[in-house]
């Protein structure tokens, strides 16, 4: 009898840590799958003054102008590495939509663009979700920068009324993550393991 119950505890031991096993494996292949849709993104970053009503509001002015007088551009790179060479080339031209803008609501803030790479958390947008994680990223610095922020991906073009273009491999891979099956608690864990990362960093 006390062998029976001995071996019955481990039988359900060698259950319970191979259903372990599998789920790791199968959060380590989304976790890849993540990474791999990082390497294929650039995000627009723009970062509001202050958390007043009147600078988020300046924000989201200088959102449409940026995307007016620019986005455009962000249509044709048929790669994401592609995409940030279009993006530090029209650098200058991003800061002075900003500017310009700035200046036709009557402000006199500085506001500064560059093409970094920074961390995000998982965020949610139309089509779906994006993973928490370091990405490649057009950053708009309004005046101190101390407000909440605004963001889209510029690439694939998302942003942009091409976006949802058909064929687009790069927002395919995007939406098949979106559709994968427990897709929110696996991006529950890999935002968790990134935010650890990102803090011993």
């Amino acid at each position: 009898m006390t062998r029976n119950r001995t071996l019955g505890r481990l039988d359900l031991a060698v259950l319970l840590g191979t259903a372990c096993a599998v789920i790791l494996a199968n959060i380590a292949a989304f976790g890849m799958e993540c990474e791999t849709l990082r390497q294929d993104v650039v995000r627009l970053h723009i970062l509001a003054n202050s958390d007043s009503a009147f600078d988020q509001q300046i924000k989201l002015r200088v959102r449409d102008r940026i995307l007016n007088d620019v986005g455009s551009v962000f249509a044709s790179p048929e790669s994401q590495q592609d995409a940030k060479q279009v993006a530090e080339q029209n650098l200058p031209a991003i800061e002075a939509a900003a500017r310009d803008e700035l200046r036709r609501c009557g402000i006199d803030e500085p506001v500064r663009a560059e093409l970094c790479h920074m961390y995000f958390n998982t965020r949610e947008y139309e089509a779906g979700s994006l993973p928490a994680g370091d990405y490649d990223a057009v950053r708009v610095t309004i005046g101190a920068g101390a407000g909440k922020n605004w963001w889209c991906v510029i690439y694939p073009p998302i942003c942009l009324g091409s976006a949802m273009a058909e064929g687009n491999p790069e927002l395919e891979e995007i939406e098949h993550l979106n559709s994968e099956p427990l897709f929110k608690p696996k991006l529950a864990v890999v935002e968790l393991f990134e935010s650890l990362r990102n803090t011993d960093s």
